[in-house]
């Protein structure tokens, strides 16, 4: 796996050191980390132009980023603006795109490098939002936005993908000074033993937050190999609510639609909803993925099937 010659060099994780020590700094550290990327955003114009037709694509937690990201696009009246999995995305210089947003924390995934050199010479710009500045990706956009300060050693993603967010929304005009500030709050936060003992979780998220609530999921999956489930927030009672049960928890990460939570409770399920800033909220459960990966003897920096970059062979 190549590493990254970034200000935060990418260092494999070693049997040497405590499970999980690179998971717990990399995302203790996200609020000081999100007001770098917020500062360098708004004295950078690397971004396709408001009005824009918009793709943006990634692979697992950065396809989770670049949904947040396309939802929160359009509904700041920026443009259309569509995300996609980068293996499902070959179609894209026929479809009218104006440009195209690519993220990846590696610089090395096997579909992004794939994509960014269809493009090339295509008449689309490609923009991309890079974790491993001195990787091959790099030299296959046209535009780079570096984030080497928000790379990470840990195989399970972070403080790459909230930072990359925040650089991306940012970008809209959002203030994020509350999603900081509540970030910091978490983090000296103890965990209810409720959420500790839970058997299953189901997240929800309406607008931008349906990719935090994959994005949540999916830690869980990662970091502790957890049954999780995820959805829109509205969708949730066409069907999914039937696995809601005594010691399962269903997670809201946006404003509860009337009755949601009493028909979770009826089923005997906790609801959690927190009127906390969502990028706050998901720090919360990184948290989490990461003390129920301890808990059960695992070790989140080197997750079972998993790597740091997914490189395929030709």
């Amino acid at each position: 796996m190549p590493e990254s010659e970034s200000e935060f060099a990418t260092i494999l994780p070693s049997a040497d050191l405590p499970p999980g020590r690179w998971m717990r700094e990399e995302l203790q550290s996200q609020p000081e980390i999100w007001e770098r990327a917020i500062a360098q955003s708004r004295g950078e114009r690397l971004l396709p132009p408001e009005g824009a037709r918009v793709a943006v694509v990634g692979c697992g937690t950065s396809w989770f980023m670049a949904h947040a990201f396309a939802a929160a696009r359009e509904s700041s009246g920026q443009g259309v603006t569509d995300a996609f999995a980068a293996s499902e995305a070959e179609g894209l210089p026929g479809r009218g795109y104006e440009a195209v947003i690519a993220i990846t924390r590696s610089g090395t995934t096997s579909e992004i490098l794939d994509l960014l050199a269809t493009l090339r010479g295509t008449g689309t710009p490609t923009v991309l939002v890079l974790g491993a500045v001195d990787t091959p990706a790099a030299r296959l956009a046209d535009a780079v936005v570096a984030l080497p300060y928000a790379d990470e050693t840990s195989v399970v993603q972070t403080r790459f993908a909230t930072t990359t967010l925040c650089y991306l929304l940012a970008s809209l005009g959002w203030d994020l000074s509350r999603a900081v500030a509540e970030a910091r709050e978490v983090l000296t936060e103890s965990t209810p033993a409720a959420l500790l003992e839970a058997e299953q979780f189901t997240f929800l998220g309406r607008g931008w937050t349906v990719g935090l609530a994959h994005e949540a999921a999916l830690k869980l999956r990662e970091a502790a190999q957890e049954w999780t489930e995820a959805y829109p927030a509205m969708e949730y009672r066409h069907g999914p609510i039937a696995v809601a049960a005594p010691g399962r928890v269903t997670w809201l990460l946006a404003p509860e639609p009337p009755g949601l939570g009493s028909d979770v409770r009826s089923a005997g399920a906790r609801f959690e909803a927190v009127p906390r800033h969502p990028l706050a909220e998901l720090v919360r459960i990184h948290r989490l993925a990461l003390e129920r990966s301890l808990a059960r003897g695992l070790n989140p920096d080197s997750p079972r099937n998993l790597a740091r970059s997914v490189i395929l062979a030709e």
